[in-house]
């Protein structure tokens, strides 16, 4: 039965899992609202990045992979979340209503897939080769709404034009002011429980090994990975037939479906999305992904086992972006 009652607890635990999702700089852009029977997906427009996401799609996408956690994680306790998307017209920040009905069994991949939550990590290191990946590619469609996405991979032989685009992203950005500011204000490590800290971002010569992805301000010279060499990943990109925010939204419920995937099946992934932020770029990726609308690209390999794959980036805490209110006065 839909509309059931859940324990605040379990939707707690499962908001503080969801949270774990990826979003822009680690802005962590959601704010959750339960009334007992309802959770309601806002944006929280205090966490804007307005030099970098001019446009608002990479914090919708942010918002779509953590309503697909919070499905992940919900199920994983023995409940469906069942979403309604934009449910009220008046106020575009209203992203999702979430109810919640009993499910008949937890499997153990549906536990397997909430730990995967759990692992994953942006990895900004160089990758090497996936392995199994013909056969990896093949399944993946089966996680995605491919009625509203779609998913490529770049041939190999395509990959120096995407490199090319990445490389004019950088060189389109580079006397913009505003965004360089915006980049060191989420690198600085002047908060503990949010952007992305020195763990996660590389060196100049480890940036130098990896041809397509955003840069951000270097960490001190290290050479980590170094029987990797250069990146070898897979480049998977997720596009939309047009650019609606209820279309950008499930595409992040489709990037959160692709980097647990991947998560499973013992790949490293890292999330890109520089490219998308200009119409040169972006009209690139276009053409090389089928002529859809692209909205974010996820790098997939293998991570080394010797023990350098980056720490768990930090969120803020669960008071902060999740509250109860009584029903009448939501």
């Amino acid at each position: 039965m839909r509309d059931s009652v859940v324990d605040t607890d379990i939707i707690k635990a499962a908001v503080t899992l969801a949270c774990r999702a990826p979003s822009l700089h680690n802005s962590q852009p959601w704010h959750w609202v339960f009334d007992g029977r309802v959770l309601q997906l806002f944006v929280n427009p205090e966490r804007p990045v307005p030099a970098t996401d001019r446009s608002g799609r990479e914090t919708l996408i942010s918002c779509g992979a953590a309503l697909d956690h919070l499905r992940v994680a919900t199920a994983a306790t023995g409940w469906t979340a069942n979403v309604d998307r934009f449910p009220n017209p008046n106020d575009p920040d209203h992203l999702a209503s979430i109810d919640f009905s009993p499910s008949q069994f937890v499997t153990d991949g549906h536990r397997r897939r909430a730990e995967a939550i759990l692992q994953r990590r942006t990895d900004r290191l160089p990758f090497a080769a996936p392995t199994d990946w013909d056969l990896f590619e093949t399944e993946l469609p089966a996680s995605l709404d491919t009625d509203s996405v779609q998913l490529a991979v770049i041939g190999d032989r395509d990959r120096p034009e995407l490199v090319a685009a990445s490389d004019l992203t950088e060189s389109l950005r580079l006397y913009d002011t505003p965004y360089h500011a915006e980049i060191y204000w989420w690198t600085a490590g002047l908060s503990s429980t949010e952007g992305i800290p020195p763990s996660a971002l590389v060196s100049a010569a480890e940036s130098d090994r990896v041809d397509i992805g955003r840069s951000f301000p270097v960490t001190p010279d290290s050479h980590r990975r170094p029987e990797v060499g250069e990146d070898h990943s897979k480049i998977v990109v997720l596009s939309t037939f047009d650019d609606t925010r209820d279309s950008v939204l499930r595409c992040g419920a489709a990037l959160s479906a692709v980097l647990l995937d991947a998560t499973m099946a013992g790949f490293a992934t890292c999330t890109v999305t520089h490219l998308m932020e200009f119409p040169a770029s972006r009209s690139v990726v276009a053409r090389l992904a089928g002529g859809h609308l692209p909205q974010v690209l996820v790098r997939v390999g293998l991570a080394s086992a010797n023990g350098t794959t980056p720490p768990p980036t930090p969120r803020r805490p669960i008071g902060e972006v999740f509250e109860v209110r009584s029903k009448s006065v939501l």
